[in-house]
């Protein structure tokens, strides 16, 4: 048994209410569990409660053993003096407050029947890929769908904290904090913090300044990433190299070192030459792009927002030096989806966030429109019979698994508890 179930039965009251005894047979009526705030300190704070002819206001903590207090040397820390009542599964010993006075003890297993017990044992059983694998495809799609939108959120108020924390970094430009996310994106799993390191790297005002040259944007990104530390007897290349050093120059920069760009295991259209060729491709065409974005609402006017495509040199090349098949390399539908769900979806959050507005149902609905992410714990959800139809499931799945699942927060979950309840 772990404490979180405790917890749970506490929060929910699912035990007998109605007949409560402390330890030392005084009677117990509870008028307020009290807030439940995961924070250093007591479990739950202002708690109300009547012990015999006595109402107590205060905090309640709650361990497996009463021991458990001294295990955790509360008795030495100012903030557990206000605890009115320790809840525990089971009483080992009495405890006591630092001027002596004896803490109220409620013992919990004598107060919770049998099938509580039997189907948390049965929801903590033993797992393959998640506890509740078993039972999560009988859930009914009213909770499942309500849990996944608290889920949606809670990942773009997690995504929001860094986005606040760049424009911070930023002075404030929603445009520069839109490059570097973009640029993150671009750069994919693999090279996706190298690419962002190099876009924070460049002052977003030049990039303004040099759009209306995409070879200026590229000379930047290649040089910062290090493309174009070695010699190449390629004129495009020698071209690029004489600019990024003339840019460094005007603009008083100085050249950066980072991590070299990863092309192994990459697709081709995937190497970091297409993928940087193809972000300097947009910033030369599309001005202002940050208040382009802000104003979408539909899944078809982003796609031809971004309906951009690697320079001439690279519709023949996929490195310097090499010649290749002449190929349009266009950013694909699929592409500008993952852009939609990593950059733009959590920008506009934060952004309405910003100006104190909302706009969530805009952003379920642009979801809806994208295809399901493809990937492995979306492939096993799909097995437990948890189908996910477009990009909002996924997404909420993702949370699932990675902050509920992963963490064995069964009990914090809004599927754990209704199976709790109805197992």
């Amino acid at each position: 048994m772990k404490e979180d179930f405790l917890h749970y039965l506490w929060k929910f009251k699912k035990f007998d209410t109605l007949n409560l005894k402390t330890s030392n047979k005084e009677e117990i009526s509870i008028v307020n569990v009290g807030q439940y705030l995961e924070l250093a300190g007591p479990d739950f704070f202002n708690a109300q409660i009547t012990i015999g002819d006595q109402k107590w206001a205060g905090n309640v903590e709650i361990h497996l053993k009463s021991s458990d207090w001294y295990v955790h040397h509360h008795e030495k820390d100012p903030a557990y003096e206000n605890v009115i009542l320790h809840v525990v599964w089971e009483h080992d010993i009495e405890i006591f407050r630092k001027n002596n006075s004896e803490i109220a003890v409620l013992e919990l297993k004598s107060y919770v029947d049998i099938e509580t017990l039997t189907n948390y044992q049965s929801l903590m059983s033993p797992k393959s890929w998640i506890f509740c694998e078993k039972l999560i495809g009988s859930v009914n799609d009213f909770t499942l769908k309500n849990w996944q939108e608290r889920l949606f959120f809670e990942r773009l108020e997690r995504k929001s904290k860094s986005i606040f924390e760049l424009l911070e970094q930023t002075n404030n430009d929603w445009e520069a904090v839109l490059f570097c996310l973009l640029a993150k994106n671009f750069g994919l799993n693999t090279n996706g913090e190298s690419f962002y390191e190099i876009a924070k790297s460049i002052p977003f005002s030049i990039i303004r300044k040099e759009s209306f040259e995409q070879e200026n944007l590229e000379a930047l990104l290649f040089g910062n990433s290090g493309l174009l530390d070695l010699d190449k007897e390629d004129n495009y290349f020698k071209d690029l190299k004489f600019r990024y050093f003339y840019l460094l120059h005007k603009h008083k920069m100085e050249k950066k070192h980072f991590e070299p760009l990863q092309f192994f295991k990459h697709r081709p259209d995937n190497f970091p030459t297409i993928r940087l060729s193809q972000l300097a491709g947009l910033y030369h065409i599309q001005l202002n792009l940050f208040s382009k974005i802000n104003t979408l609402n539909s899944v078809k006017s982003i796609y031809e927002l971004f309906r951009v495509s690697a320079s001439l040199y690279w519709q023949n090349h996929y490195n310097f030096d090499k010649e290749s098949p002449k190929k349009s390399k266009k950013l694909t539908k699929s592409f500008v989806d993952l852009i939609i769900i990593n950059t733009i979806i959590p920008l506009q959050f934060a952004y309405a966030k910003s100006q104190g507005k909302d706009c969530s149902e805009n952003l379920i609905l642009l979801l809806n429109e994208i295809a399901p992410e493809k990937n492995s714990i979306i492939d096993k959800f799909n097995s437990f019979n948890v189908k996910a139809k477009n990009a909002f499931d996924t997404q909420s799945l993702l949370q699932l698994k990675t902050e509920y699942c992963l963490k064995s927060k069964c009990l914090e979950c809004g599927i754990g508890i209704e199976l709790l309840k109805n197992n």
